[in-house]
């Protein structure tokens, strides 16, 4: 981790790039960052003497990546509980762009769940090399059977069944936690989170529109990885029964996930979900598990279950589902704009501002814009990262100034 500038030094501008705004890619302008903060977006002409600049060559620079589902890399879950497996994954994930991340579990045994918690704890006590843990995503432990997919169905429960409190005792850690909205109990659960400032999120769940609309009554306002461990509608008789997934495509306040890795979803898949949410609601989540950047033909653990990499994916041993994703962001955003036609500023925020929102940290965390932490990255035009800066630190790449005029 490399300094830009120290405090007390003059600003810095990044010019000669292509700037991935919000609404736009756009040329000709500067990226102006003062003390770890975006202090302005303005244009090259404009720039006075005092204004250090470094020329990026021609780089796309977009704000940071922030991946609200992720479980791990190269060998290393954040249910491993250890501080040598959290730098393993931040670092790796710097690597690829993203600046920020929630350290995800899966289910697993309660004391396993419990002691990820609390380390995750422990590491947001300070600063740390690497994207930054902006606090955990719960995934599991109460999941439908049904729709368990790569979750341990040995460690399957019900948020009836006194295990939330031990869970809840971690408020202040947790941002967001999945869980299947029919079982019982969930509406409390739901309640329950809310109240403590936790996003509360439908996943892995057998539920109707009807039941999903109960917590979302409470306050329910997110969706985990659509298509993936979601009721779609059935019958009864001559009627439709509108499923998890229907009802979220069908939603005016909900938001929602999609693993674009071009495994989990093909192309139309991951254009319905963009054209039914927009870029606004629709978050791209890398699933990323220990497998993340491992070679072909790898297994990997993560709690007390087993995996393996097979054609570019996590898979269960017995190939009867995906087992998360060995992909990151930056390969998503590929996926998207290539694969999916998606326009890359659009792309971009479904990656950064878009997910930061989710979690209640758009003011600081998602775009280039004044004011917000200088946590950005920067690509070359295939979208391969060349460079990641957190707080205006250089964690990852090289970024090479130029000549001070």
């Amino acid at each position: 981790m490399s300094p830009l500038l120290a405090p007390g030094e003059r600003r810095l501008a990044l010019v000669g790039g292509r700037l991935v705004l919000p609404e736009r890619v756009t040329d000709g302008l500067a990226l102006l960052l003062h003390r770890g903060r975006i202090e302005a977006v303005a244009s090259e002409s404009e720039l006075g003497e005092a204004t250090e600049r470094v020329d990026v060559g021609g780089a796309l620079v977009l704000p940071g990546l922030v991946d609200i589902h992720t479980h791990g890399a190269l060998q290393a879950s954040f249910l491993d509980a250890r501080d040598e497996a959290f730098a393993t994954i931040v670092q790796e994930q710097a690597r690829h762009g993203v600046t920020a991340l929630l350290a995800t579990t899966s289910t697993a045994p309660l004391p396993s769940i419990v002691a990820a918690l609390e380390r995750i704890r422990s590491w947001l006590s300070g600063p740390r090399a690497g994207a930054r843990v902006l606090g955990a995503h719960v995934e599991g432990p109460y999941f439908a059977a049904a729709q368990a997919g790569a979750q341990d169905p040995a460690h399957l429960r019900r948020p009836d069944d006194g295990s939330v409190d031990e869970l809840m005792a971690f408020a202040d850690a947790i941002r967001l936690i999945s869980f299947a909205p029919e079982l019982p109990g969930a509406a409390e659960l739901t309640r329950r989170a809310v109240d403590a400032g936790i996003v509360a999120a439908a996943g892995h769940s057998e539920a109707t529109d009807v039941e999903l609309a109960e917590c979302q009554g409470w306050g329910m306002r997110h969706v985990i990885h659509l298509w993936s461990g979601q009721s779609t509608t059935r019958r009864e008789g001559p009627w439709r029964r509108p499923g998890l997934l229907e009802a979220t495509l069908a939603s005016e306040g909900l938001s929602a996930e999609v693993i674009a890795d071009g495994k989990h979803l093909p192309a139309t898949l991951l254009r319905l979900a963009y054209r039914a949410l927009g870029p606004d609601r629709l978050c791209l989540v890398s699933d990323a598990t220990p497998g993340a950047g491992l070679p072909e033909g790898s297994r990997f653990v993560m709690g007390e279950m087993t995996y393996e990499v097979e054609g570019g994916v996590g898979m269960m041993l017995d190939r009867t589902a995906f087992a998360g994703s060995t992909t990151f962001l930056d390969g998503m955003l590929r996926v998207m704009t290539e694969g999916v036609g998606v326009p890359l500023a659009e792309a971009v925020r479904m990656a950064s501002l878009t997910p930061a929102g989710v979690i209640g940290l758009a003011h600081r965390k998602g775009s280039l814009e004044a004011g917000k932490d200088a946590d950005l990255a920067l690509f070359e035009s295939d979208l391969s990262p060349r460079c990641t800066i957190i707080d205006g630190c250089v964690e990852s790449g090289r970024l090479t100034r130029g000549a001070t005029p």
